[in-house]
């Protein structure tokens, strides 16, 4: 079984992190630190861990910020080397860190992260310096969070700047970092209503050489879809005439999610906003099945067109809820040229065991075959709980 992701936060972690700061600085509390930061540790989840590190760092350091900064920014290991495509190429050791003769590097640096960000905002400009550093090494894309919130102009301004650093790890966090909906991140509320002011951010980093920095483009204009669908459907409409095939995968992965909804601007994007010239018939293997088990869809299409016909082929699961009434779930289905007159045989295996975000729940699911966001067919099978 692997360990528990939480745990590459663990006492060897505080060891290296107490070692690196005392080499540095000689007047580091290292066996206060160590107790405050370990205390309780093995019962916290991952999050909890990080900020409670992040605590010991605040009784620890000195309470004057640039000196503190300094301090952190000379425990750091050298910056994580990226390869040929601009991939991190990975950390020094397997639980995320650098040794404490080689400086820090990996998950504790989010807890430096976080004390930059609790005793920085009275000095922007000089946090902002130690958080360039600081993403070198892991990222600090959930501590410039606050920052943006509180001082948007000055930080923009920089993150504009940023976005032509010569280190991919810095440009990324141009875009990672100013996500309106970042996952374990402050919700930049304000982007979330306008995004409109990190747009040229996103511009200027979406033919990044970096597939690290382009994916995080991505995600951010998936966040940007969330809220503001037809915003990201004129993104695609306007930069996909002539993109290379790296903004092409790009502006597919950022319009993965209104593609799966059916937004007929973003499908008519991609040239797949036809409804399906011909006949689409969904079967399943058993018209009933137990938690734990999986069911087969089978997927028939018949042209009726004389031209090739590009399909995006989804299903919508109806999941029924523990107290009645059910809620769709979109899954992944096939991407196809349908020959002009043709026909096409489609089967997927879907898993009914439950997973940590979905709990699954016994009665009538009925499933719908979603076509270029148009529903072209269903079935509905009967969920039971196991035998005891």
């Amino acid at each position: 079984m692997a360990e528990a992701f939480k745990n590459l936060i663990n006492p060897h972690t505080v060891t290296q992190a107490a070692r690196s700061l005392r080499r540095v600085w000689p007047a580091f509390p290292e066996g206060a630190f160590s107790r405050q930061a370990v205390c309780g540790l093995e019962v916290l989840e991952f999050k909890a861990r990080a900020m409670q590190l992040a605590d010991a760092l605040e009784t620890s350091l000195p309470t004057d910020f640039d000196r503190a900064a300094h301090i952190i920014e000379a425990s750091l290991a050298p910056p994580i080397p990226l390869d040929a495509q601009g991939e991190p190429v990975g950390l020094a050791s397997s639980n995320g860190q650098a040794d404490a003769d080689t400086g820090l590097a990996g998950w504790v640096v989010w807890s430096l992260a976080e004390f930059v960000a609790r005793q920085g905002m009275g000095d922007v400009p000089r946090a902002l310096a130690c958080l360039h550093a600081l993403t070198q090494r892991f990222s600090a894309e959930f501590a410039i969070r606050p920052f943006i919130q509180r001082h948007p102009g000055p930080v923009l301004d920089t993150l504009a700047v940023w976005a032509r650093d010569p280190s991919a790890h810095v440009r990324r966090l141009v875009s990672e970092g100013s996500r309106p909906r970042l996952p374990w991140g402050l919700r930049l509320q304000a982007l979330v209503q306008d995004p409109s002011p990190t747009l040229p951010l996103l511009r200027a980093l979406q033919d990044d050489p970096s597939a690290y920095v382009r994916r995080s483009v991505a995600n951010h204009l998936n966040d940007i879809a969330k809220d503001h669908p037809d915003l990201v459907a004129a993104w695609v409409q306007q930069h996909l005439p002539g993109a290379s095939a790296h903004r092409q995968a790009l502006l597919r992965h950022a319009s993965r999610s209104l593609v799966k909804q059916g937004h007929a601007p973003t499908l008519a994007a991609w040239g797949l906003g036809q409804d399906l010239m011909g006949e689409a018939t969904l079967l399943l293997s058993s018209n009933d099945a137990a938690v734990g088990g999986e069911i087969t869809l089978e997927v028939r299409l018949l042209s009726h067109g004389a031209q090739a016909q590009n399909l995006v082929i989804d299903y919508v699961v109806h999941h029924v809820r523990a107290h009645g009434g059910t809620s769709p779930k979109v899954f992944k289905g096939w991407k196809l040229s349908l020959p002009g007159s043709g026909t096409q045989l489609l089967t997927k295996r879907h898993s009914l065991k439950p997973v940590t975000t979905r709990t699954l729940y016994p009665g009538l699911h009925r499933i719908d075959l979603q076509i270029n966001g148009q529903i072209a067919a269903s079935a509905q099978f009967e969920l039971r709980l196991p035998p005891a």
